[in-house]
């Protein structure tokens, strides 16, 4: 015959901590109002006994849930080909170690109408959120001003004036990679930009035509992307077919930097030779063929912090309005 041992319940505890229930209740819920001697009672009782508390119930006394949302507003298949949002992934869960913290991960379906996920984060289902790659349309930023829910987002958002936000200095990255191009001696430098309802895709863009501009260079040979190699490809091919005299570019990411390296070696254009190239984020440049010139964005570190600012509002701590801002730097490779 098998005997089941009962879990251990809050009465246990509080009667094992010679305490009442509702002081051993805030005690382990990290209510006020409980004294060192009472908290160190109920602590040790909860390690003897092995008591586990019910996270279900101690969300309606406390509405907390325990968990917090990583919002990543692109199609899922970008999470297995975007190494930027792969390092996203990483960082959150760096920042999350040694927490008891559960991740939920929300992405944008095909068709999904604007604000969808919005109303998903309105509805008392995570504790905060963070959230990284938004576009303008998301309506994120307008929907978490309102709700009042403690986030972070990584990038820039369109209204800084009361979201906090962690990013990479993407106007002196821009200029970095665009006076590299002109410090080569190139005089017909493109530029490939990122989708232009994303802030960073603005600032480096930006960037681009105003280092040319100093340069009393053209600013005219301009595509947009789409932050993916085949959004990149297509870019670079539109660029040759309207300015076949292009002598440089600057990919306002890796992947669009390799979909134009594709395009120039099937074009017969020798890289740097004929067209010199540079990349943005620093992610997957050693893989390419030649090794890709490019600005070092450092996601990791960037999406831990926000993990980290996060995690200081969930707590009540007095975190600073100011953003943190990450200096970008220059990485040869063989590009230009």
């Amino acid at each position: 015959m098998v005997i089941e041992h009962a879990s251990p319940t809050l009465d246990d505890v509080a009667r094992t901590a010679g305490v009442s229930r509702s002081t051993a209740s805030r005690a382990i819920n990290g209510g006020d109002r409980v004294s060192p001697e009472a908290q160190t009672a109920v602590d040790d009782a909860v390690a003897r006994l092995g008591y586990a508390p019910n996270r279900a119930a101690r969300s309606l006394v406390t509405r907390r849930t325990d968990s917090i949302a990583l919002v990543v507003p692109e199609p899922d298949a970008r999470i297995l080909t975007d190494p930027f949002l792969a390092g996203v992934l990483r960082g959150v869960s760096e920042g999350l170690t040694g927490t008891e913290l559960q991740l939920v991960l929300l992405l944008a379906r095909p068709g999904e109408p604007p604000g969808h996920i919005a109303r998903y984060l309105r509805s008392g289902h995570v504790d905060g959120v963070i959230v990284a790659s938004h576009h303008k349309e998301d309506q994120l930023e307008s929907e978490l001003m309102r709700s009042h829910l403690p986030s972070v987002f990584v990038g820039r958002p369109f209204d800084t004036e009361s979201l906090h936000f962690v990013d990479v200095d993407n106007a002196s990255g821009g200029r970095t990679a665009t006076q590299r191009l002109v410090d080569r001696g190139c005089r017909r430098i493109a530029t490939i930009t990122g989708p232009l309802d994303m802030t960073a895709a603005v600032d480096r863009h930006d960037a681009w035509q105003h280092t040319l501009e100093d340069a009393d260079l053209p600013a005219v040979a301009v595509e947009n992307g789409d932050f993916t190699v085949a959004g990149g490809a297509a870019a670079m091919e539109r660029i040759l077919a309207q300015h076949p005299d292009v002598d440089g570019v600057f990919a306002a990411s890796d992947l669009m930097a390799t979909g134009a390296l594709q395009v120039l070696r099937e074009a017969g254009r020798q890289v740097p030779d004929d067209v010199a190239v540079v990349g943005f984020d620093a992610l997957g440049a050693e893989r390419t063929t030649p090794r890709l010139t490019t600005v070092l964005q450092p996601v990791v570190e960037m999406v831990t912090s926000a993990t980290s600012t996060l995690l200081d509002v969930l707590s009540g701590a007095d975190v600073p309005a100011e953003p943190q801002i990450f200096v970008p730097r220059l990485i040869e490779g063989e590009s230009a």
